[in-house]
């Protein structure tokens, strides 16, 4: 058991207080009903304690739908019920509300052994500090709020204060005695703490609220609000009973109040984070060089531009001397989409290339700090795992605290592989490791994304229905018998995956530089052999025995972090893009909105460039860790021009620990030579990388490297060597 007694001082009387308090009540209480949950009101009536008259209200909240997560995942069946959950899980909250300022102790009357042990919380209103950023609101928020009708604010930082020494004001206070109660062997403690980290986000968002609409209730009496309460309680009534639930999903929790209390009490705040624009794209190239030009495979004229870019290749030529070339310098696909994102701020963060299968993840260059923890791997399946031309290549990293990963596949061929392409697969999913205590497994991330030519063709249908189909639009007749949907009725790895509706041609096979299906002898039949699909956190293994049984601990701790900071993903847009002739496969394009709730924002280091850069003298470089982070003699500072490509992309760099020159706790320099820094100037970046993380954590602002004057004055200029500026004199340079 756990309890806690908040303390909520207002600018406002007691008698005001419960005016305003039971009409936000029953304001809210209409926005929270349907389905089976929301307020019942049983007892609604006036009191008179020791002196002091106020309302008293007995309410049961249905809250099936606010159960965490990650408390239904792991609840055996029927355990959530109203009958079990009333005697195993019960909140509290008595009130009592007085002319004071916070001052009193044990208000409740408590045993002294239960007071000495109950924590005390104040809640400061206008302190924005206490209030999570997904939960601001402007036009509530006391620290600007003025009301018109009785002149009261805005609260400043030392508003308790100036309030006792203003008798034209009144005031009170509000002290909330929460106790919760969770009989839930191995799920005490976290349930209790986490409903009381809840009740204290409610108190504080709802009387914040409270006070900013007292122009909306100061009017009001006490027979208003009753005839209003008692008008609502019927209509609360017929929506629980008769509308659905309003945007959430089944369990059952009871919860009983003496007096007043707002039924959020385990609602999450309205936002349920930022969002983020994914563009992925799966093409198998049959080895042929890149087109010319990719504005329409990546939507580069779309006035929505993605935040990421997540591309997957297959059958990228791999022929021996050209394969050597690519292991040297980029492959000319990557050097392609570098080219074309570089100018907009995308910056390459990772790829990786297996023969003929290539990887490559770009991000908007505001984002790259907060991509961490930066791991790739592959798998090979053909040829028995030797030559690489089938298997899988992954990217995995943490998003602003999320864990996501890519996994781009090209599995076995020909219509009769079916089965081997899901043994493949598996194989793929069992065998991929990463060096990641959360998720050291595909498996374990937060969102997987599944995409590549994964070969599943369309069995029992013949070459003319199927034609006659495409023709037609009416490719629905067609999803039946598509191998990929048939084996997912079969197998389970396959059902944790979901994919959007395949309303759009079939991408393979071509004849080349053609929109025409396979004309030759051999007439294959279209088929959707290029998919994405993404599984989104797989659900918890449920307890089939009592509630007392022993839970994974480490699951629960990963559900209460799913729960906390949630991931919602939808999909925009699943086409194929039938502009590009060069293969005999049709490139597929998947567009996503990544809604989340960031886990971090702040980057791990901040940079600046000290002074005025140039190659006629010494840099120094200053940066400050903002948070801890694991430090390594390997880290380096790089000097990168803006529009840069990638990690790699770097004119000089310099390593953090041996040219440090200048140290304390709060801001570190580092020395950078004259001579490598480039003559020419121009503007530039610095960024500090981190090889415990792999990925850079800390990215400067913009700034000015002066052209050299000693370089100019000497008549040298600069040309650039293995992404160094080197110079040479005016004469060589043109002989």
């Amino acid at each position: 058991m756990l309890i806690k007694e908040f303390r909520i001082v207002l600018p406002i009387s007691v008698e005001e207080y419960q005016v305003g308090q039971l009409y936000a009540v029953a304001e809210a209480s209409k926005n929270e009903t349907g389905g089976g949950e929301g307020v019942e009101v049983l007892v609604n009536e006036p009191y008179e304690k020791d002196g002091e008259k106020g309302q008293y209200t007995h309410k049961i909240y249905h809250l099936q739908s606010k159960v965490p997560s990650f408390i239904r995942l792991i609840a055996p069946k029927g355990s959530l019920e109203n009958t079990y959950m009333k005697e195993k899980f019960m909140i509290k909250i008595e009130t009592w509300h007085k002319p004071d300022m916070g001052n009193q102790e044990n208000v409740h009357g408590l045993d002294k052994s239960v007071w000495e042990s109950t924590e005390v919380v104040d809640i400061d209103i206008a302190d924005k500090a206490g209030i999570s950023a997904k939960d601001y609101k402007q036009d509530q928020d006391p620290a600007l709020f003025k009301s018109e009708k009785t002149g009261r604010g805005p609260l400043g930082p030392e508003w308790k204060k100036e309030l006792v020494n203003n008798p034209s004001c009144p005031h009170m206070c509000a002290y909330k005695l929460v106790t919760v109660e969770f009989k839930w062997l191995g799920l005490q403690g976290k349930m209790e703490s986490f409903i009381q980290r809840m009740e204290k986000r409610l108190f504080t968002q709802f009387h914040r609220q409270l006070f900013c609409t007292i122009d909306k209730w100061i009017g009001l009496t006490m027979d208003d609000i009753r005839r209003m309460e008692e008008e609502t309680k019927k209509e609360l009534d017929e929506m629980r009973k008769n509308e659905g639930v309003k945007g959430m999903t089944p369990g059952v929790l009871m919860m009983e109040e003496n007096e007043e209390q707002s039924d959020r009490s385990l609602k999450k705040g309205n936002s349920e984070g930022d969002r983020f624009r994914l563009h992925m794209v799966t093409w198998n190239v049959a080895t042929a060089d890149p087109p010319d030009d990719v504005t329409s495979l990546l939507h580069l004229n779309s006035p929505k531009s993605p935040d990421l870019y997540v591309i997957g290749l297959q059958e990228v030529y791999s022929g021996p001397i050209r394969f050597v070339s690519d292991v040297v310098f980029d492959d000319p696909w990557s050097s392609l989409f570098m080219s074309t994102l570089a100018p907009r701020r995308y910056v390459k963060v990772s790829s990786i290339r297996m023969q003929g299968l290539l990887l490559l993840f770009f991000s908007k260059l505001q984002h790259v700090p907060f991509i961490r923890d930066i791991q790739a791997t592959y798998t090979r399946t053909g040829i028995f795992g030797y030559w690489g031309n089938k298997g899988g290549v992954s990217i995995r990293l943490s998003f602003y605290g999320h864990m996501l990963c890519f996994l781009n596949c090209h599995l076995a061929a020909h219509m009769n592989y079916a089965s081997e392409r899901v043994d493949e697969f598996e194989y793929i999913m069992d065998t991929q490791t990463f060096q990641c205590e959360k998720a050291p497994r595909i498996v374990d991330h937060r969102l997987v994304f599944w995409f590549g030519d994964l070969n599943f063709r369309i069995q029992d249908h013949g070459i003319h229905f199927v034609r006659s189909c495409i023709n037609n639009q009416t490719y629905n007749l067609l999803w039946t018998k598509d191998q990929l949907i048939m084996m997912k009725t079969k197998e389970q790895m396959l059902q944790e995956f979901e994919e959007g509706p395949l309303d759009f041609q079939p991408t393979y096979k071509f004849d080349l530089n053609s929109d025409t299906y396979d004309s030759s002898g051999k007439k294959r039949k279209p088929a959707w052999t290029d998919r994405i699909l993404w599984r989104l956190s797989s659900k918890a293994p449920v307890l089939q025995e009592q509630h007392e049984n022993t839970v994974d601990t480490k699951k629960v701790q990963q559900l209460e972090e799913d729960e906390e900071f949630p991931l919602k993903i939808r999909q925009e847009l699943y086409t194929s893009n039938m502009e590009y002739r060069i293969s005999d496969h049709k490139p597929v394009i998947g567009i996503f909105t990544l809604e989340l709730r960031k886990m971090y924002e702040t980057p791990l280091v901040r940079l600046q460039a000290e002074g005025d850069w140039s190659a006629d003298i010494d840099a120094i470089v200053l940066y400050s860790p903002l948070q801890p982070f694991p430090s390594s003699t390997w880290d380096w500072i790089g000097l990168y021009k803006v529009g840069f490509t990638s990690v790699s992309d770097y004119i000089t760099y310099t390593w953090v620990k041996d040219d440090e020159v200048a140290f304390n706790e709060e801001i570190i320099q580092v020395y950078v030579s004259k001579e490598e820094i480039p003559v020419q100037g121009g503007e530039c970046v610095l960024c500090y990388y981190s090889s415990t993380l792999r990925c850079i954590i800390g990215i400067s602002e913009p700034f000015k490297v002066h052209e050299s004057k000693v370089a100019i004055e000497e008549g040298l200029l600069p040309e650039r060597i293995n992404g160094l500026d080197k110079t040479v004199a005016n004469e060589d340079f043109w002989n």
